[in-house]
């Protein structure tokens, strides 16, 4: 905690919740974590350590640095990322930063001096404590500044602080020129910008000089050309943007089907035989791909909708209207169009500004581009979050509480830090370098509710669990809140605050209504909820004395890559991904591990050391809670995660959201997943149920949705599938050799065989595939194009090839792998129900042997799945049917195949000889498949694909964080900084 010294002028009467008045400005520093006369890094467990990270793809390495120093309880995971992301200086040279000790000195006493400069501390002791604290709370990893804190401040380069900007444009090609060169330079410096069109005026009206206007649509194209150059920061990931069109401009429909049509030209692109994977080679070939776009729509329109009325788009230069359209049917295109590619996400414009604390210095128009910023035009946010996990007290026996006390003072603590780093910060341009300064506005969130959650036993999609997040956000905000009137009569409020001092301090009481007002549910939440009431009470009488130092306080952000840096399991808002997860080791390898989440939520719920440990190890063996010896059905909700068997439904999402919302001064990075068998109609319900809930945006993304976002590491799986296991280091062996001559095993002259019309790209052809009796498959004939033909000599050579391997052995998943994913033409649409797309022949060809010829479980592993397979998924959550599913005859008579025994009647060509099958008569065992991050754990051991890209630094599955995607291998993020 921390005390408030207030000179004169302020009243010397005046006194804070936190401290008494002195004839001194400043703050009075307490003590949280740490001891006077010790520093925190002495407290610690130093080691050094070796950092070395290689792209799975190839092997090869991306980074190394030895010898770099971190206490031992850092995962190996977190001392990576911030050893190759965040350390200052070229590898090798002197300058290079190579300990934790020096980024975080770097960065604290950068903004302990910063303070001292601008009069924040009374006393030099104070700014003593203020290091200190600052330090251990970063050193034990409570909190974590955002990235361009690590990147850049104490460094010769310009101090950036802000990872979120928000840019505007007006109704002029100056304008919009200036609008391409701002954009161009914060992506420049690897951040990213959001910002509203509708001051353009539409192709329906017409310019000064009597011609038509292009419309904002037109200039989304060389804005989005712009940034698919530039990148951001240099890298090969997107830059990171957001585009804002409101519903009642005339040009909104166009703005709509944008994406929609883009994607259509995808897919025309990708059956030709293009890569239009994200990161493709040819996908720079279409348009509008570099930026998220969302609707902001307001009340009058959502009333429309629910009415089923009319409603008016509006001419920009004169406001008049020139046009009417059917509410509703705009409402279902921009679902549809959602529904379609992901875009347009949603964002309720009068609920934004229902909560805006400035709206005498102009509306919020904008957002960043994860939506979670949100605040006046040409301003930005620097943000930071705290890991909650640290805040849990348990004392192992399942008796829990969460720390009110401590997580006050560390906001304090922290909100302090943010608001000193705007007295040094630069900015990208001059006009947010001034409204930033003008206005401080900050982003304070959390991360790790996902796992809090668990560990105290509430379901995600829980009243327990809402009314919890909704405590502590609560309390976050208002002791932030708090914080900045403390500050504001320190070093004054904001320079905004005068004229707007009315709507803010109206904003603050509609936040403490709702704190007032909120479900308190148990033991848990009720303390929080009792502190978070008596803190709103003080924000309301300091602000009313003092005014506030800031006009925003609070985001949800995705906290991607500090996620990681903090050792958090989940980000944001985000609930856990899955209950078992990859987890590196010192000196090299990974181990798999069951949540440390879970052990504390099975105490919480009342079961004993043998109970628990018995499901824990069911868990690790099976990867999901169903059917765990001992554990019952009621608390299976407990371990429901973003993906599984039992995954949480997208309104549990949006609920969270909800709970949450009434006590962020932004709003929050997420979007809602939806399964693939998700219809337009839902996609209308989330849409419409955000505004009924009172959440500011919305984005939805359902599962395969779009062919630019690759739906599973298939490449590399089919690769490290064929890899051989690594041999663990021991003492060597010398193993007797044993020389291995292929025999052949001959196929008896008369054999069953399935004959299969095909067509692929809109070429057919025949496939028979003839096996042994009992032992699989043991050739392959493919007919295609005319005798004689390149064509057919090739497709008769690549048979006896395959004929040639089978017959001596080499088994069918090793050609499985091999040869699927293959791209070449023709491709495209096949008359195959069960695969309705194919990349070549070959790839057709072996994926549908695989349906004919491979055991489930093999064929899962690999992907490859039947339509009925693919529908029971989507149905129940498994592939796999029930033993009383099971309809062997009816599934031969439903098969659109002819089925027959194939008896030639003149000697087929005998293919020469490859290597034998075990004597034993048992297939040879497929290799392991290999994870290398949770993601990629999960779907081996549910089952299941996880939409989303790979990463292009060291090609492993990401993972959602709130708008965007997390490498948990190195990092790397899809666009968000």
């Amino acid at each position: 905690m921390t005390e408030t010294t207030s000179g004169p002028a302020r009243g010397s009467k005046s006194r804070s919740r936190s401290g008494g008045a002195s004839s001194r400005k400043g703050l009075r520093m307490q003590r949280i974590h740490t001891t006077p006369g010790t520093h925190p890094y002495d407290e610690v467990v130093w080691e050094r350590r070796d950092v070395v990270m290689t792209n799975w793809r190839d092997g090869s390495v991306n980074f190394e640095q030895r010898g770099v120093e971190f206490p031992d309880f850092w995962s190996v995971n977190a001392a990576n990322i911030v050893t190759s992301k965040y350390f200052r200086g070229a590898v090798g040279t002197p300058q290079r930063e190579s300990s934790l000790r020096q980024l975080i000195d770097r960065v604290v006493r950068t903004y302990r001096a910063a303070g001292e400069e601008h009069g924040y501390f009374a006393s030099p002791a104070d700014a003593d404590i203020f290091e200190h604290e600052l330090t251990y709370a970063l050193l034990h990893q409570v909190f974590s500044f955002n990235s361009p804190v690590w990147f850049n401040v104490g460094t010769a380069q310009p101090q950036q602080v802000s990872a979120c900007f928000i840019l505007a444009v007006e109704d002029s090609m100056e304008s919009i020129l200036d609008w391409y060169k701002e954009e161009g330079m914060i992506f420049k410096g690897g951040s990213g910008a959001g910002l509203n069109l509708s001051r353009i005026r539409s192709s329906k009206e017409l310019l000064s000089s009597g011609g038509n206007a292009s419309g904002p649509v037109s200039f989304m194209r060389g804005a989005d050309a712009s940034a698919g150059t530039i990148k951001s920061g240099g890298a090969t990931r997107r830059a990171a943007k957001m585009v804002v069109l409101d519903v009642d401009h005339p040009d909104i429909e166009d703005f709509i089907e944008t994406k929609v049509k883009e994607e259509e030209k995808i897919r025309a692109l990708r059956d030709a035989g293009f890569d239009m994977d994200l990161g493709g080679a040819d996908i720079t070939s279409v348009q509008y791909q570099n930026a998220n776009n969302s609707v902001r729509v307001n009340d009058a329109f959502m009333m429309a909708v629910e009415n089923g009325s009319d409603f008016g788009l509006t001419a920009r230069m004169t406001g008049e209207v020139i046009e009417k359209v059917d509410a509703k049917k705009l409402f279902r295109q921009m679902a549809e169009a959602a529904w379609a590619c992901a875009d347009p996400g949603i964002q309720y414009d009068d609920t934004i500004n229902h909560w805006h604390t400035c709206p005498e210095s102009g509306r919020i128009t904008a957002s960043n581009p994860c939506s979670e910023y949100m605040h006046l035009d040409n301003s930005s946010c620097n943000l930071a979050s705290l890991n909650l996990m640290k805040f849990l007290n348990d004392d192992g026996q399942g008796h829990q509480s969460f720390d009110v006390a401590r997580f006050s003072k560390v906001v304090e603590l922290v909100i302090t830090a943010m608001d000193i780093s705007i007295c040094f910060a630069d900015f990208p341009t001059e006009k947010i370098g001034e409204t930033t300064r003008a206005f401080r506005q900050l982003g304070i969130g959390y991360a790790n509710l996902g796992a809090l959650l668990m560990a105290t036993g509430h379901a995600y999609d829980s009243d327990g669990g809402r009314a919890l997040a909704g405590a502590i956000t609560s309390l976050m905000t208002g002791t932030a809140y708090r914080r900045s009137a403390e500050l504001a009569s320190v070093v004054g409020p904001y320079q905004g605050y005068a004229r707007n001092a009315e709507p803010h301090q109206r904003v603050m009481r509609q936040h403490a209504e709702a704190n007032t007002a909120a479900k308190r549910v148990d033991d848990l939440d009720t303390p929080v909820w009792a502190a978070a009431t008596e803190t709103w009470q003080d924000v309301l009488r300091l602000g009313e004395q003092h005014g506030f130092r800031n006009a925003q306080a609070s985001v949800l952000a995705p906290t991607g890559t500090i996620g990681l840096m903090m050792d958090c399991d989940t980000t944001g808002v985000e609930p856990d991904l899955a209950l078992v997860k990859f987890k590196k080791l010192v000196g090299g390898g990974s181990m798999q591990i069951v949540n440390n989440t879970v052990p504390r939520a099975l105490k919480r719920l009342g079961y004993q050391g043998e109970q628990a440990e018995a499901i824990v190890a069911y868990i690790a063996e099976q990867g999901n809670v169903i059917n765990a010896p001992g554990l019952k059905s009621e608390h299976y909700e407990v371990f429901d995660c973003a993906m599984g068997e039992r995954s949480i439904s997208p309104m549990g999402h949006v609920r969270m959201m909800a709970a949450v919302q009434p006590w962020i001064s932004g709003a929050i990075s997420k979007t809602v997943n939806m399964p693939e068998s998700a219809t337009v109609e839902d996609v209308e319900e989330i849409y419409f149920q955000g505004w009924k809930l009172g959440i500011k945006a919305l984005a939805i993304y359902r599962d395969n949705c779009k062919v630019g976002q690759p739906l599973s590491a298939k490449k590399n799986e089919k690769a490290s599938a064929t890899t051989e296991p690594s041999v663990e280091s021991g003492p060597a062996t010398v193993e007797k050799v044993v020389e291995y001559r292929p025999v052949r095993k001959r196929l008896p002259k008369g054999r069953p065989g399935i004959t299969t019309s095909f067509t692929v790209g809109g070429a057919e052809g025949y496939m028979t595939a003839n096996s042994y009796p009992d032992d699989g498959l043991g050739e392959v004939f493919l007919k295609m194009s005319k005798q004689g033909s390149t064509l057919a000599g090739m497709m008769d050579a690549f048979s006896i090839a395959v004929s040639v391997g089978l017959q001596y052995g080499v088994p069918l998943e090793t050609y499985v792998s091999k040869f699927t994913n293959m791209r070449f033409e023709p491709a495209g649409l096949t008359d195959d129900p069960d695969l309705r797309m194919a990349q070549s022949i070959v790839d057709y060809i072996f994926r549908r042997l695989a349906l004919d010829f491979l055991p489930f479980e093999t064929r899962s592993a690999l992907g490859i799945h039947s339509a009925e397979e693919r529908r029971r998924h989507l149905e129940t959550g498994s592939y796999e049917p029930s033993a009383d599913e099971v309809d062997v005859e009816g599934l031969a008579q439903s098969a659109p195949r002819q089925i027959e025994v194939r008896r030639p009647q003149a000697p087929q060509p005998e293919p020469p000889a490859a290597a034998q099958p075990p004597a034993t008569g048992e297939p040879a065992p497929s290799a392991p498949k290999e994870a290398h991050n949770s993601t990629e754990l999960a779907e081996i051991q549910l089952g299941l694909s996880a939409d989303a890209p790979l990463c292009f630094s060291c090609g492993t599955k990401m993972r959602r964080a709130g708008s965007c995607y997390l490498c948990e291998g190195c990092g790397s993020t899809s666009g968000c900084s």
